[in-house]
């Protein structure tokens, strides 16, 4: 099985909105989904830009899907949902 590949924004808005918090919460739960989930940092997707939307930042991308206002149990439950379909 291939790993789900979770990208975090950390462009200054999206850090600035809370997704370093996400990213470092995240972090921690490597233990748990090492095996099946790859967590990674990323310098900024301008997602904001192409949705013409700050508000909605931080944004995490959980391989092609893109989760705005994006907070740790929002992440997760992405990821457990994603995990259960497979």
């Amino acid at each position: 099985m291939e790993k789900i590949k979770v990208k975090v924004c950390q462009g200054t808005t999206c850090y600035v909105m809370g997704g370093d918090v996400v990213k470092s919460i995240l972090d921690t739960l490597t233990e748990k989904y090492a095996d099946k989930v790859e967590i990674v940092s990323v310098r900024c997707f301008e997602t904001c830009h192409k949705q013409d939307s700050f508000s909605k930042a931080p944004f995490v991308y959980i391989d092609d899907e893109v989760v705005s206002s994006a907070s740790v149990e929002k992440v997760i439950n992405a990821i457990e949902s994603k995990l259960s379909d497979e």
